[in-house]
């Protein structure tokens, strides 16, 4: 199962979401979407997830805590005990064994992030 995991500011917009995707490897085989649960209910994450076909994966922010990033963060660091979200959230999603295939990349505009996971499923 592969899963991008983003991670994004409240004010992030489709194409900035769509920019780092591309940046990350594309949408090609996903078969699903992750972030942290208070910012899976964005209207434009949920607009990617539409255009891709595949679900949006909510990542309770207590589960980010403690998964090691090869990128870091000392603000994500600090709020969510994790260097990355989008690749915290990839690697939730993506199950047990997942492993980044794509670490994070992000928008042009800085307002969002994406990392792609490859595991066997939670």
């Amino acid at each position: 199962m592969k899963v991008a995991g983003f991670g994004f500011r409240r004010d992030v917009t489709l194409a900035s979401l769509r920019d780092a995707l591309r940046a990350a490897g594309g949408p090609e085989g996903l078969a699903a979407m992750a972030t942290v649960s208070d910012k899976a209910d964005a209207e434009p994450l949920k607009q990617l997830a539409r255009e891709c076909g595949v679900p949006i994966k909510a990542v309770p922010a207590e589960m980010l805590a403690g998964i090691a990033t090869p990128s870091q963060s000392d603000l994500v660091m600090e709020k969510f005990r994790t260097g990355s979200v989008a690749e915290a959230a990839a690697l939730a999603a993506a199950g047990p064994r997942a492993r980044l295939i794509a670490t994070r990349a992000v928008s042009q505009d800085r307002t969002a992030t994406a990392a792609i996971a490859e595991g066997d499923g939670a």
